[in-house]
């Protein structure tokens, strides 16, 4: 048993939040004891728990000297991303340097959620984003795939989606596989013009610097040196999900949004989405991370509408499908 005295610091009981739940997440992922003893704080465990927790309360404390306040979501994504990387300074999570530069304009964060997201993908190779429309997962993820671009630290960009009627159905919409595939990738196109100028997207559509693609078309292939985007992955099924984890090769960086109340799939059982985020939740280098109707950064509206359509949920709100016209049990 190794033990190692901290000074006491007055953001202590802060710090270690409601019913001590924070003391207690970061005792359980660095497998110390943390006690609170005279003018002192004893950590105690294996040498390198012991050292690696105090590091992680020192930061915390110059956190909390400098008067931010800490949520509990940040704390908890702090938490995990000290463990998994020792070498952050957690300070750069608040910092004003989190501007996204994509040659067309600068993307900046909005919230504390969104500056966690950038944050996470900047420094973890698969990022799992989860939340309402509206919360700029795909936008930010974008703008850090272009910049990742601009400033080749990758040689390409990929980016994916579910096409959920990619059974016998697509096979009756109008036109050639490219046209009946485009509608579901649309999204994509929109928010690449948004960073770019068009002659420079459709140059690097081109080149195959950038690819956009169903999520079907990745089975098989090994994707080096690449960023690659997941959209709308509560669509995906969990044989996808897995197929899509297991592409991801040298020097590549992978980040997976969706919204697991959207799942247009014929269970939400069938969400490879649903699936990865429970059985991913500990492995290190990986980052889950979700967002709430409070991150919206769309009109009021929005949010109200998220609200109003998750209270309907909670309260077992019936009503007919509008899809398919049948009465909701």
């Amino acid at each position: 048993m190794h033990e190692i005295n901290l000074d006491y610091n007055p953001g202590f009981q802060e710090l270690a939040g409601v019913n001590d739940k924070n003391l207690l997440n970061i005792e359980k992922r660095f497998n110390v004891k943390i006690v609170a003893r005279g003018g002192s704080l004893r950590i105690r465990g294996n040498k390198a728990d012991t050292e690696l927790t105090k590091k992680l309360m020192v930061q915390l404390f110059e956190l909390y000297d400098s008067g931010r306040q800490i949520n509990n979501g940040a704390m908890k994504f702090m938490i995990h991303a000290f463990h998994d990387d020792p070498s952050i300074q957690l300070k750069e999570i608040f910092s004003d340097d989190v501007r996204i530069s994509t040659g067309k304009r600068e993307v900046a964060p909005r919230s504390l959620a969104q500056r966690e997201y950038v944050f996470a993908i900047r420094r973890f190779d698969i990022v799992i984003s989860t939340g309402p429309a509206g919360t700029g997962k795909t936008y930010l993820a974008m703008a850090c795939a272009v910049n990742e671009l601009l400033q080749k630290r990758v040689s390409r960009i990929i980016l994916t989606r579910p096409a959920v009627e990619a059974g016998e159905r697509l096979g009756f919409l109008p036109g050639d596989l490219y046209e009946k595939i485009n509608p579901y990738l649309r999204p994509l196109y929109d928010a690449l013009f948004d960073m770019l100028e068009a002659d420079h997207v459709n140059s690097l559509l081109d080149q195959g610097l950038i690819e956009i693609a169903p999520l079907a078309y990745m089975r098989g292939r090994t994707l080096n040196d690449a960023f690659i985007i997941l959209d709308e992955a509560q669509n995906s099924t969990p044989s996808q999900m897995k197929m899509f984890l297991t592409r991801l090769g040298f020097n590549s960086k992978a980040v997976i949004t969706g919204d697991v109340t959207q799942v247009d799939l014929p269970s939400r059982r069938d969400s490879g989405l649903i699936q990865v985020n429970r059985i991913l939740k500990n492995i290190p280098g990986i980052r889950l991370l979700e967002f709430t109707d409070k991150d919206v950064v769309r009109h009021d509206l929005v949010k109200r509408i998220i609200k109003a359509y998750e209270d309907s949920e909670r309260n077992g709100g019936g009503g007919a499908d509008l899809a398919t016209g049948e009465q909701r049990q």
